[in-house]
């Protein structure tokens, strides 16, 4: 059976939205367009091909199906900009096999402007067909949270912004296939600004909360305390919590240079977040010292080094730069984590515990960096001869917290 709709990019944005498809009985072919994948166990793979998946790399697959949507992955560049490379990779290949009537939507998170400055014109001049007369196309923000038991694409509601009303329409017409709602915004540019408010939302207010955690260990404060008292507050406050870094693949963006004024509190936020891994190395080296240990020589364990709990994805994630500070500082770091089998820092190998509680009561300190549910933290916390916890995660007064 020939797919109805291509998912150009299988990683952490375009797996879920080919699980969503697969699951509402739509034909899907998913794309692979590098290295990139999410997370599949071998059951799921097998169900997900029972019910009418099929992966692909040949490009002549894209031409047979009605919807194509580019969820490749976007990094950021040495200047700070969106690396639009895998998305430019995504639009020719696509662009050469284009039919008309087909939809084209594009969910990698970009800067306004975007799907019409720069996709468009690639999809338009590989194909010789013309967007919103000879095909439709859209933008849409991913709102993919890994892990998340209770939210997911059936009940997330889906933003669509199509370069005409019959484009938004088309989009509309195939999310409305995997969702219970659907809100059409203006146009591409306030659909693609919709992914660019909330991803600094979460990281400005994300700052805030690391900057009340510094000034609060500063105090002698218990902030987890205080954010479990505040968040009873009914209007007015939304909890965020703490920790060791921000990672992810949705990076927060001030649009530096793309306008005469850029987002200052992002730029603010930017730099007080990108400081947690190196502040709690200090707290580390602090402990160790006051235990009269030296960093130098001493074992640390790293507990979780995911960016998120319950996911095996390493993209962004503090925990990298936290164990390169470590082992500058000539600590012996060793890791683990249920959800990656084998991790490399500085291009070497980091020594991965096998028995959990044996690596804990054997290091000299022991940093919990992620809270996966598999962790036994009152056990842990007994267990290490000193334990920071940057979650919040352990009981009151089992360790030492960020």
């Amino acid at each position: 059976m020939p797919a109805d709709l291509a998912v150009i990019g299988l990683g952490q944005l375009g797996l879920p939205l080919a699980q969503a498809a697969v699951a509402a009985g739509i034909p899907t072919l998913g794309y692979r367009t590098g290295p990139e994948r999410g997370s599949l166990t071998p059951a799921e793979l097998r169900r997900m091909l029972a019910r009418g998946f099929k992966p692909g790399t040949s490009p002549a697959e894209l031409g047979r199906v009605r919807t194509a949507v580019i969820c490749v992955p976007v990094p950021m560049g040495a200047d700070g900009a969106p690396d639009l490379t895998q998305v430019e990779e995504a639009a020719r290949v696509l662009a050469a096999r284009l039919r008309p009537h087909t939809t084209v939507i594009l969910e990698s998170p970009v800067h306004p402007g975007t799907t019409e400055q720069f996709l468009r014109p690639l999809l338009e001049e590989g194909s010789g067909l013309r967007a919103g007369r000879d095909f439709h196309l859209a933008y849409s923000p991913a709102r993919v949270d890994p892990g998340n038991r209770h939210f997911g694409p059936a009940n997330i509601p889906k933003v669509i912004g199509g370069v005409t009303p019959a484009c938004t329409e088309s989009a509309a017409a195939f999310y409305g296939r995997l969702t219970d709602k659907v809100v059409r915004a203006r146009g591409p540019r306030e659909a693609e600004t919709v992914q660019l408010l909330e991803t600094n939302y979460r990281h400005v207010n994300i700052a805030l909360v690391n900057e009340m955690a510094v000034l609060c260990h500063d105090l002698g404060v218990d902030l987890w305390d205080v954010i479990r008292c505040a968040e009873t507050k009914p209007f007015g406050f939304q909890a965020f919590r703490p920790g060791p870094g921000v990672g992810g693949h949705a990076l927060a963006q001030d649009l530096s240079g793309r306008t005469p004024h850029s987002l200052r509190m992002v730029e603010l936020a930017q730099r007080v977040n990108h400081r947690m891994p190196q502040y709690v190395v200090q707290r580390a080296a602090t402990l160790l010292n006051e235990h009269g240990k030296s960093a130098r020589g001493a074992r640390v364990l790293l507990l979780g080094v995911t960016y998120k709990p319950d996911v095996p994805d390493l993209q962004g994630t503090p925990a990298e730069e936290i164990a390169r500070r470590l082992v500058q500082l000539g600590a012996h770091v060793s890791y683990h984590d249920p959800h990656v089998p084998t991790w490399s820092v500085l291009d070497r190998p980091v020594p991965r515990a096998d028995c959990l509680y044996e690596a804990t009561a054997d290091a000299d300190l022991t940093i919990l960096l992620q809270h996966h549910r598999t962790y036994d933290l009152q056990g842990l916390s007994v267990k290490a001869q000193l334990l920071l916890d940057t979650r919040g995660a352990t009981p009151t007064g089992a360790a030492h917290r960020l």
